[in-house]
């Protein structure tokens, strides 16, 4: 899902840093731009669409950017291993657009200055070291050193990129490449169902606020290979990705805490997404809502009365103190399914971001219609701090 809280919650975390931005690997400019310099006395909402009503989606335009909204994500994860079944990892890369005000730079100005941030986070679950790499980019969409492109659709930050290579219209073929510091990504994606609509036709709200929703799509089971490097080693992969796309003006209520995110994909080739948005005092917001998807790629909204969610462990994080679920025990009765889901590492925190959140990969174990069920997936924990004594 990766919705509101981590791109403002991040955006405002740098506002109070003062972060300067210096692009990597090219001449700073002479003048480094602070965000609260970019922003000036502009409100960060104005100017800019909200997501308040429904909307038409059209393929393959809408891969790409969105700027007439402040922020917007794509995000994908995947499960994959060897073809001897020795090493599994677990990935995600998460390339965001932060829109800083909604006028784009008058004419004349300089090539360095810019009306939004480029974002990426890039994270590698090795399972069989039990390390897991995790790093950040913020550069500036100036002298084509990040950017987003709708036709053909691509989307990069430096060498992080994400890019249509082929495929069809409904089932798109994806090229992903990214490194940095011994690790790198070369995959890629094809999509073998078509893109789901995520809430009320693709309107997803957060809360019961009208302001509160994004625009959301999924495409939920990629068929993924390609290599895997690491240090000197250099591994070929297959297994499967989930690509989420997500834009909005919105930040999330006061009274919401943050979310438990999962993404799943079952071996009899079902997917599953649901979402718990809790609130600070500890309920669920009622918004909290999910997607079941079957084999056939047609899709049915949950309800968060539709599945029972409890936690069967935690850790704290060693770096930030900051407690986390750690395993799950999941119901949908309705659907005659109960699965336990389990981190592959338990230390999958980002702690390179200016917000500290767990991302990670997963594993799903139980019964459906009372036969054997397993799976792989990805878990996102956000708003999650030290635990109270």
């Amino acid at each position: 899902m990766k919705p509101l809280l981590p791109t403002f919650g991040l955006l405002g975390a740098l506002l109070a840093l003062g972060l300067w931005l210096r692009p990597p690997a090219v001449p700073p400019n002479p003048a480094p731009l602070t965000i609260d310099a970019a922003l000036g006395e502009t409100s960060r909402d104005h100017g800019y669409e909200k997501a308040r009503e429904h909307r038409t989606f059209h393929f393959p335009r809408d891969h790409g950017p969105h700027p007439e909204f402040r922020q917007e994500w794509w995000y994908v994860t995947g499960n994959l291993a060897t073809p001897d079944g020795k090493r599994h990892f677990g990935y995600q890369l998460t390339l965001f657009r932060i829109g800083l005000q909604a006028d784009p730079p008058p004419p004349g100005s300089s090539a360095w200055r810019t009306n939004a941030l480029h974002l990426g986070h890039l994270a590698l679950s090795d399972i069989g070291s039990g390390r897991f790499h995790h790093f950040q980019r913020l550069i500036r969409p100036a002298l084509g050193m990040a950017g987003a492109d709708a036709e053909p659709f691509r989307v990069w930050l430096g060498d992080w990129s994400l890019g249509i290579d082929g495929g069809t219209t409904e089932q798109p073929r994806f090229k992903l490449v990214a490194a940095q510091e011994g690790i790198a990504l070369d995959l890629t994606l094809e999509a073998t169902k078509p893109v789901v609509l995520q809430g009320e036709q693709g309107l997803s709200r957060k809360s019961a606020t009208r302001d509160t929703a994004s625009y959301y799509y999924s495409l939920t089971r990629l068929a993924t290979a390609g290599e895997i490097r690491v240090g000197e080693e250099r591994h070929v992969v297959a297994g499967s990705s989930w690509f989420d796309r997500e834009w909005s003006t919105s930040a999330l209520t006061p009274e919401q805490a943050g979310w438990d995110w999962f993404a799943l994909q079952l071996d009899d080739g079902r997917e599953l997404m649901f979402y718990r948005m809790r609130l600070k005092n500890g309920q669920d917001d009622p918004a909290s809502q999910g997607t079941w998807i079957g084999t056939d790629g047609r899709s049915a909204r949950l309800e968060r009365s539709q599945w029972r969610q409890r936690e069967s462990g935690h850790w704290t994080s060693p770096k930030t103190g900051n407690r986390y679920p750690s395993g799950w025990e999941i119901e949908l009765p309705e659907h005659d399914l109960a699965f336990e889901v389990t981190p592959r590492l338990v230390d999958q925190e980002l702690t390179d971001a200016a917000l500290h959140y767990w991302e990670g990969a997963v594993t799903v174990r139980g019964r459906s219609k009372g036969a054997p069920i397993a799976g792989v997936g990805y878990v996102e924990l956000t708003g999650y701090g030290p635990a109270t004594p």
